[in-house]
């Protein structure tokens, strides 16, 4: 457990650090890591069930901000740790509910809706009223989170099978 606390630790950090630099205006460095995180939270569910995930969930989420405070703003990292929380909860209940189904759809599913709530979530609190194009950069950001949902499939597939 204290492996995948460390990965979501430095998953989200560094994806908070990097969103304050704009690749173009759809696309932050940061949309490039974090939709990791996502993989983080169903490998544990998958692996270990829902009540730890949540405490990966948890621990990730203080020692995340903790960081980000430090690595970027506190504006950011508020925004961050909320959307954090909401979204990754939110992807711990769809995947446990749907845990069941084909071996793609908890991980795919849980992952694309997370990353919806996440995004809009996390750019409205982090830049609105900046002059960072935040409406374009969500709309990129997710973009970028649903294609790297998709090929993280592949791993998630020999994951799973060895779970």
């Amino acid at each position: 457990m204290l492996l995948l606390v460390a990965a979501m630790v430095l998953v989200v950090a560094s994806a908070n650090y990097l969103v304050q630099f704009p690749v173009n205006d759809w696309l932050t460095w940061g949309a490039l890591t974090y939709p990791v995180s996502y993989f983080v939270t169903d490998l544990t569910n998958r692996l270990h069930g829902a009540v730890a995930a949540r405490r990966v969930v948890y621990i990730g989420f203080v020692l995340a901000v903790v960081a980000s405070i430090w690595l970027a703003s506190p504006r950011i990292a508020i925004a961050s740790g909320t959307a954090f929380l909401v979204s990754q909860l939110m992807d711990v209940a769809i995947f446990n509910r749907l845990r069941k189904r084909a071996w793609w759809q908890p991980p795919l599913f849980s992952s694309v809706i997370g990353s919806a709530v996440d995004t809009a979530l996390f750019f409205a609190l982090a830049f609105a009223g900046t002059a960072m194009p935040w409406v374009t950069l969500a709309v990129g950001d997710y973009a970028v989170k649903v294609g790297i949902a998709l090929a993280l499939l592949v791993p998630w597939r020999v994951v799973a099978r060895r779970g």
